[in-house]
């Protein structure tokens, strides 16, 4: 088959666009041609994709995500495919990869009225809409139970459409070698003590994963913890409002900002703590490759896959409602605690008594059977 694959934006270091990479090159591998419809690529083009820069107009993200949608479909009536597949949601999808949580469910939860008035919240609604309403008939893979409830309550979603997948992380994200001997290099490379604290936050949009959150916590550790105790922060996103931040409450010693990187798994090896007190979070892959790499976690239990720390006993979560209070509290237990190695091999137990590595290969099965019974 002909595969179009519609992802707005493509770069290495982002979750969604490494379970779009994966997924399409799963599909590759069953001898499925892979065309993409993007506004921008960043790294290497794996090879025989086929990669269509789409130019969107927009002075605001909304404008240009709407843009985006019409314009693609505007391609893809010239350029007939077997079956589209969007990573972002959009108008004339077949398939529907759902990493985002339900914005609907969002806006009712978290805004006002006056916000409902505005041309952003019209905007992401239609394109919502044009996904899961019952008029519509793209097929839905679903990373996260617990969003499916949402869509069903806010649109009426059959439950039909939706299929199922279980967590997945690549085999890349699970570091081989001499642990303890890696833990060493990179802690003698960062000047990190063997009596320091090195915390470690994954993941793009800082705001959306709590970095400030973790700041605050961070700035209220007894002064004698807080002095050896660093955190590193690996993603892209707007340094500078952090930053600000951190110099406010005194920390900016304690802060470095890695950027993106490819070898992530050597620093959760050699960090002490997985802080992710994120605000919304539909899955939250990096706790599972937190536990692959044996590295206690703290989050917050809105996330999608808290459960599964829950149930590996792999770390603590900050229960719903948010108090700052209570996850300065929760910091300062978990790195006084002699309950850190148990966490660290209850995490990497759970990771290999569970499938968290075929996801690619059960999204491109279940793709090639939606396409087949078109």
């Amino acid at each position: 088959m002909n595969l179009a694959f519609c992802l707005f934006q493509y770069f290495p270091f982002g979750g969604l666009q490494r379970d779009f990479k994966h997924i399409a090159e799963a599909c590759q591998r069953q001898g499925h041609a892979i065309r993409v419809y993007t506004t921008a690529w960043a790294g290497d083009i794996p090879s025989d994709f086929q990669v269509s820069l789409v130019s969107v107009r927009g002075i605001t993200n909304h404008q240009r995500c709407w843009n985006y949608s019409k314009d693609v479909n505007k391609l893809l009536a010239k350029q007939p495919n077997d079956l589209i597949v969007g990573f972002n949601k959009m108008h004339g999808l077949d398939v529907y990869y759902a990493a985002d949580p339900c914005y609907q469910a969002k806006v009712m939860g978290e805004k006002g009225s006056l916000y409902r008035l505005g041309p952003r919240y019209r905007t992401y609604l239609a394109l919502e809409k044009a996904v899961f309403d019952t008029a519509s008939k793209t097929e839905i893979l679903l990373i996260s139970e617990k969003e499916r409830a949402q869509y069903i309550t806010y649109y009426k979603t059959p439950g039909k459409r939706f299929h199922s997948l279980p967590p997945g992380i690549s085999r890349d994200r699970v570091l081989r070698g001499n642990a303890d001997a890696i833990r060493k290099a990179v802690r003698n490379t960062y000047g990190i003590n063997n009596d320091e604290f090195l915390l470690l936050m994954v993941g793009s949009s800082f705001k959306t994963k709590g970095l400030d959150r973790t700041l605050l916590a961070l700035a209220a550790l007894p002064e004698s913890l807080r002095k050896r105790t660093k955190l590193f922060v690996i993603g892209e996103g707007k340094v500078r409002p952090f930053e600000s931040l951190a110099k406010r409450l005194k920390v900016a010693g304690h802060l470095s900002f890695l950027g993106g990187c490819d070898d992530v798994p050597k620093f959760m090896i050699s960090a002490d703590l997985l802080l992710h007190p994120a605000y919304s979070e539909n899955t939250g892959t990096v706790l599972i490759e937190a536990m692959a790499a044996g590295l206690p976690i703290l989050a917050t239990e809105v996330c999608g896959y808290a459960a599964h720390v829950s149930k590996a006993e792999a770390g603590m979560l900050i229960t719903s409602p948010y108090h700052q209070q209570a996850f300065n509290n929760l910091l300062q237990e978990m790195l006084l605690s002699s309950r850190r190695e148990i966490w660290k091999r209850n995490g990497i137990e759970y990771v290999n008594k569970n499938d968290f590595f075929s996801m690619p290969e059960k999204a491109a099965a279940l793709i090639e059977s939606i396409g087949t019974n078109r």
